[in-house]
């Protein structure tokens, strides 16, 4: 059996030794980098957390004067569009004014102490770079450098372990190497990530900028807002553990997402994870799983990934949602944000047809709901108002009329909410085609959306719309209809499959919330 604690600081698998004690595997390269550095208690604390986020002022270091770069230009073109109504101060020693702003030739020449630094010089002047920062009590750093351990080389390992003894040295608090570091739309932290955002109730932590920036557009796109969101890469001081030890008592976020490639302090991870479990929902997309991604993170930020049965311990054991993809993330913070706790599992399914009422079936019967039939007063009601031909009068309904009749529809949701036997509803929304056989009637959606609005809270309600196998015009009404319905709070997924995952992950929280502790 696996347990958590089988795994070492690193968040590896440890070895069984004839002893019968447990030791980490020969031969890690790591291994050595773990004796020689001894971190000091960097955890992080409010007030930490409202100078990364929260800023009232940025030095970026590595401004170059020139032409348009990815780095300190770019980040500082970023921030000024974005509207960031702190103070700016470029960093170069061979410039005086840079977009409008003049520039210092160094850290120890500014009037003030900033809140934050974004560090994105060459990897061999960042160690000299983090010295100023301490010199002068500047403690929040970002560096967005990469080319240290990742590497996999002697000189990138060399520099980030300079990196760590500076930081203990100075106590300073840094996120990356490697990494784009903090994002914040209320801010406007948005060098970054969806721009110009929005502000709402998830917080994700990352490894990757690129999937999180990916993650903040899409969330964003269904009018899904971001708190806070950090990517902060190979993890030399700061790691994930930190960041969601405050997310956990920030009051401002509701759920926490996270994509994990390695974590340095597995233990740690666990009694965190437990802890703040029992607050709100913690969804973890864990990079790495298969023999090539796990080769992968490697490269990409250093870290070693960790047997898998050891992660599936992990979620067991501290209540932690697991996702596999970008689809599940985005599609289970829906759900967990949106939605309130299910009473139970029978699902009541509106629409559809006669073949998607049975597939419907199948597809949530396999993600562990129950399709339960009706009360006796629904079944009089559906018995009266649903054509005997070509329709179907039950749990699943097949009713043609939902689709063009928002009063009509309103009944059927008030029948599921009345029915005891009822935890959930899910409507199908089907797209108007041209082969469809329906009058040319005006969209129901904003009626359908006024009653939910007003009914939403009596039960959990999802739409389904179905957009997705290639079809361009499909999928963009289906994308327009979406975001129609996630801007107001109702859920709308574009399977009967998807759907069904995301409203398992809800249902599994919250009945492990009833467990008594």
């Amino acid at each position: 059996m696996f347990r958590i604690s089988d795994l070492n600081d690193r968040g590896n698998c440890l070895h069984s030794h004839p002893g019968g004690l447990l030791r980490p595997p020969p031969l890690q390269e790591e291994c050595e980098l773990l004796r020689t550095r001894m971190i000091l208690d960097m955890a992080l604390n409010r007030t930490d957390f409202q100078k990364f986020f929260h800023p009232g002022q940025i030095a970026i270091v590595g401004v170059s004067a020139g032409d348009y770069k990815f780095g300190g230009m770019s980040f500082l073109i970023k921030l000024q569009e974005g509207g960031f109504a702190g103070k700016l101060y470029p960093i170069n020693p061979k410039a005086k004014k840079i977009r409008n702003l003049k520039v210092y030739p160094d850290l120890i020449s500014l009037p003030e102490v900033p809140d934050l630094a974004i560090v994105c010089v060459a990897a061999r002047f960042v160690p000299s770079i983090l010295e100023d920062c301490g010199r002068i009590g500047l403690k929040h750093i970002h560096i967005l450098t990469s080319g240290f351990k990742e590497t996999g080389l002697a000189d990138g390992k060399r520099l980030e372990e300079e990196i760590i003894a500076i930081s203990n040295t100075y106590d300073l608090k840094i996120i990356g190497p490697n990494c784009m570091g903090p994002y914040c739309p209320s801010s406007n932290i948005t060098a970054w990530g969806a721009i110009p955002g929005l502000s709402g109730a998830v917080g994700i932590i990352s490894q990757s900028g690129g999937l999180t920036q990916r993650l903040t557009e899409y969330l964003c796109s269904l009018g899904i807002g971001v708190g806070k969101a950090v990517s902060f890469g190979n993890a030399a001081v700061l790691d994930s553990t930190d960041f969601l030890e405050v997310m956990a008592e920030d009051e401002n976020i509701r759920v926490i997402a996270m994509y994990l490639e390695s974590v340095r302090d597995a233990r740690r991870l666990l009694q965190i994870a437990k802890k703040a479990g029992q607050k709100k929902p913690i969804i973890l997309w864990k990079g790495g799983e298969s023999q090539a991604g796990a080769a992968t993170a490697t490269s990409h930020t250093g870290g070693m990934s960790g047997a898998q049965q050891l992660w599936e311990a992990f979620c067991r054991q501290t209540g932690v949602t697991r996702v596999r993809s970008m689809d599940e993330c985005v599609d289970t913070i829906m759900a967990f944000s949106q939605l309130s706790a299910p009473a139970g599992k029978g699902v009541f399914l509106i629409g559809g047809g006669g073949g998607n009422s049975v597939a419907f079936s199948d597809t949530f019967n396999r993600e562990g709901f129950d399709v339960p039939s009706l009360s006796e007063s629904g079944m009089d009601f559906l018995r009266r108002s649903v054509p005997t031909a070509g329709s179907i009068a039950g749990n699943p309904l097949d009713m043609w009329r939902t689709f063009i009749d928002a009063d009509y529809l309103s009944e059927i949701l008030e029948l599921g909410f009345s029915d005891p036997a009822i935890s959930i509803i899910v409507v199908d929304r089907l797209i108007p085609r041209m082969a469809y056989h329906f009058p040319d009637l005006s969209d129901p959606t904003p009626e359908v959306i006024s009653f939910i609005k007003c009914r939403q809270h009596a039960k959990p309600i999802v739409f389904t719309i179905d957009s997705e196998g290639g079809d361009a015009d499909l999928a963009q009404t289906g994308t327009r209809l979406r975001a129609q319905f996630c801007k107001v709070g109702i859920p709308a997924y574009p399977s009967a499959g998807r759907a069904a995952r995301a409203l398992s992950h809800l249902c599994r929280f919250h009945a492990r919330q009833c467990i008594p502790k």
